[in-house]
């Protein structure tokens, strides 16, 4: 028999099965990754991003089509990480926009929806490319929108739909040539497919399992931290959760809002979208806040902590630590404490090592988000150090390009503070960044200096190959080691060092002035101040430092200026 519509417990089975298959294939698509490199991400970045939508569509138990679209939206919204889980976020948003509005939908809704998920993904991306996950989105959108008028069966719609998604994948290498040279298909484009394939499969009766599995944190370190007494904790318990909205909530209900968690608290943090609310207070009577919250919807993500109480723990944890020689690292363990009057400017920065991370803070990063090139932070890992940094005007440092969008996504929910995110791409381009940072100038005018220093940065890091593989007519054997510059690699070899001075060789010319090494978990100090010396040697006019950076999987990033 025909499907001609299908309601909300049908859109739950099919995106639950679609989030169970792009699951059950990440790691077949993080192998797609353009460079052979051993933090290939897609299929990681769009499994957890769809995965924090999954689990809350999994936890509803009569759901109709209003509460499934919230749930999607916002969960996907929030857990987004990398360019391709943004993108993939957007584009759940703009479907689900549409499919709100109906107790069920038919093929010329689903052609609706499709489009207007393809609208709002592009929209979300500054200079959209050709051959990627919005390439093959807007393939299957045309189509569908072609067929959905002859065609009212959704099983046969939705077959021919993704055949000739499957058809456009195939045609990326030719509009990406660096996908042509790879010999992959866009990673993305084919994350995407696993989706539509498992909605599918769900669409055709096959049973899915669906898993949630577990929470992935990623850590956020305080540059700083202060004891404080117990008694000087004014309100004990900090208090957060998530609403999901169910009735109006505009910018008077907000400023009510705000007033009355006030009147009860402090240290508030009301942060809204179409579809949530996300709110932090202190305060001693977390009930009352948790109604309030239920006057406009649902709520989730609820947690108490008693401040008083973990103070004393911690005290008596590091009391235990200093006994034995070993106090616990201020930077792991946050304390909460009484919040100060907001401040000009913070900063937060993605890092990836120890040593890295304390460079940042050094130069005044507020708060550390540790993620970077091998694990993407979310877009709510951005909304949660957003929170807890005390300042009107706050600079992110992305420091990876598949971050940027995470971090601009983040920059559009938050209205209570000025974010300011600087494009920077790389660790040395953070660094450069903060060093130029002005205190008495202006957001606006610090922003422009920053991306002109930052410009003037050529970067480079060093890895392993874990494939064959052929890139700019270089032949790249599995175990390789490669050195990549900021658009391409520049040196393959089977040593460290002379892989890494080989890529110096390249990025130096005239002008430089200055070598920026920071040496990996994996480089011994010994090892890197012998490749100082050598370079010492080779460019005497040009300044070498040389840092612990503890990043893990690349040997070294550098940079030259």
């Amino acid at each position: 028999m025909a499907t001609k519509t299908i309601g909300a417990s049908e859109i739950k089975k099919c995106f639950l099965a679609g989030a169970a298959n792009l699951e059950a294939k990440k790691e077949w698509i993080n192998e797609l990754n353009v460079f052979p490199v051993p933090d290939g991400d897609t299929g990681t970045n769009m499994t957890l991003t769809i995965m924090s939508a999954a689990k809350e569509v999994n936890n509803l138990t009569s759901p109709n089509m209003e509460s499934i679209s919230k749930a999607i939206s916002s969960g996907s919204l929030r857990g987004a990480r990398g360019n391709s889980g943004v993108i993939l976020s957007q584009l759940l948003r703009g479907f689900t926009k549409v499919i709100r509005e109906h107790d069920e939908v038919d093929s010329i809704i689903l052609a609706t929806a499709f489009n207007k998920a393809v609208e709002t993904a592009y929209k979300a991306v500054m200079k959209p490319k050709e051959g990627t996950i919005l390439t093959v989105a807007k393939g299957m959108a045309d189509k569908i929108l072609e067929l959905c008028t002859s065609i009212s069966d959704l099983e046969d719609l939705f077959e021919k739909v993704i055949k000739y998604g499957d058809e456009v994948l195939k045609q990326t290498p030719e509009m990406l040539p660096v996908l042509k040279q790879a010999g992959v298909v866009d990673s993305g484009g084919q994350g995407l497919m696993q989706v539509m394939k498992g909605a599918y499969d769900a669409l055709m009766g096959k049973e899915i399992n669906f898993t949630a599995g577990p929470e992935v944190k990623t850590n956020v370190a305080f540059s700083e931290e202060k004891e404080i007494d117990t008694a000087d904790i004014k309100f004990g318990y900090c208090t957060e959760f998530i609403v999901m909205l169910e009735k109006q909530f505009g910018s008077r209900e907000e400023s009510e809002f705000k007033a009355y968690l006030e009147s009860i608290g402090d240290s508030i943090v009301v942060v809204a979208d179409d579809e949530i609310v996300k709110v932090h207070v202190h305060t001693n009577h977390p009930g009352l806040a948790f109604e309030k919250g239920l006057t406009f919807g649902s709520l989730t993500r609820m947690k108490v902590d008693n401040m008083r109480e973990e103070h004393e723990e911690r005290l008596i944890a590091n009391a235990s630590a200093i006994a034995q020689g070993k106090a616990e690292s201020p930077a792991t363990e946050p304390v909460e404490e009484e919040p100060v009057e907001n401040k000009k400017y913070g900063f937060i920065a993605v890092s990836a090592g120890e040593g890295l991370s304390e460079i940042f803070q050094s130069l005044g990063a507020d708060y550390i988000i540790e993620g970077g090139q091998t694990m993407n932070p979310s877009t709510e890992d951005m909304l949660n150090a957003i929170d807890k940094v005390y300042a009107d005007n706050i600079f992110i440092l992305p420091n990876n390009s598949n971050i940027i969008l995470a971090a601009q996504q983040a920059q559009s929910i938050v209205e209570d503070k000025n974010i300011i995110v600087v494009p920077t791409k790389t660790v040395p381009q953070g660094i450069t960044a903060m060093i130029n940072f002005a205190e008495d100038c202006s957001p606006e005018d610090n922003l422009e200096t920053m991306k002109e220093e930052i410009a003037r940065v050529k970067s480079g890091s060093v890895t392993y190959a874990v494939r064959d593989t052929e890139i700019d007519d270089k032949l790249i054997k599995q175990d390789d080691i490669i050195g990549i510059g900021d658009k391409t690699i520049l040196a393959v070899g089977n040593d460290i060092e002379s892989v890494t001075a080989e890529m110096i060789d390249q990025l130096m010319d005239d002008e430089s002035e200055l070598i920026s090494l920071y040496f990996g978990a994996d480089v011994t100090e010994e090892a890197a101040n012998e490749l100082s010396s050598k370079l010492e040697e080779k460019y005497p006019d040009v300044d070498i430092e040389v840092n612990y950076g503890g990043q893990p999987i690349y040997y070294y990033i550098l940079s030259v200026e």
